[in-house]
């Protein structure tokens, strides 16, 4: 079985890097449409790391099973916790996905899961964001084949571990997953594409 597992930070601390370009009451609305978004793409019956009781609140208002991080300590620390539980609960892989995807869509995370549990295990996939050599999603089959290395340039690390340990890795590239708002530029990106329409 395979768990969805979503990494909502609070709302409050999120998305300080646009803090050039955008206050802070925007930063937060923005962050939390785009965890809603994110919701509504995935279903009910998701697991959500929350980073506060309201990311965790907005979770349980669409039917979803919530761990509330108690001290909050970056995304690699949520993966962890959040792949923790979902193991608990019976999960033999997991998708693990950031909240701040604007372009996701039910379609988009179907043909993922699709895909990927496909593959022979034990197999990664990674889910490439556009510059900087992040990561927006990660498959894990089972869901502890490799360490987590969430952050700048994890791609490669995401890669070179997988390498390290014999497991099969394959990249995934969605234009729906690739673009996440972290630096103006994204946000940049992301107001073109909604002109473009």
């Amino acid at each position: 079985m395979t768990r969805i597992v979503v990494l909502i930070k609070d709302f409050d601390s999120a998305k300080q890097r646009l803090s050039s370009a955008l206050g802070p009451q925007a930063r937060r609305a923005l962050a939390a449409e785009w965890a809603e978004g994110t919701l509504l793409a995935v279903g009910p019956g998701a697991l959500v790391v929350a980073g506060s009781e309201t990311a965790a609140a907005v979770a349980r208002e669409h039917g979803n099973e919530v761990v509330v991080e108690a001290s909050p300590g970056g995304q690699n620390q949520a993966a962890r916790l959040g792949i923790g539980e979902a193991v608990a609960r019976g999960a033999d892989s997991v998708l693990l996905l950031s909240s701040d995807l604007p372009l996701i869509d039910a379609a988009t995370v179907d043909r993922l899961l699709d895909w990927a549990g496909s593959l022979p295990r034990p197999v990664v996939v990674a889910v490439p964001a556009v510059g900087r050599g992040g990561t927006n999603a990660l498959y894990l089959a089972p869901p502890r084949s490799i360490g987590l290395h969430f952050g700048d340039v994890s791609l490669a690390k995401f890669e070179a571990d997988a390498r390290s340990r014999g497991v099969r890795f394959e990249l995934y590239h969605s234009p729906e997953l690739a673009l996440d708002v972290d630096e103006p530029s994204d946000l940049a990106s992301y107001r073109e594409r909604q002109r473009a329409g």
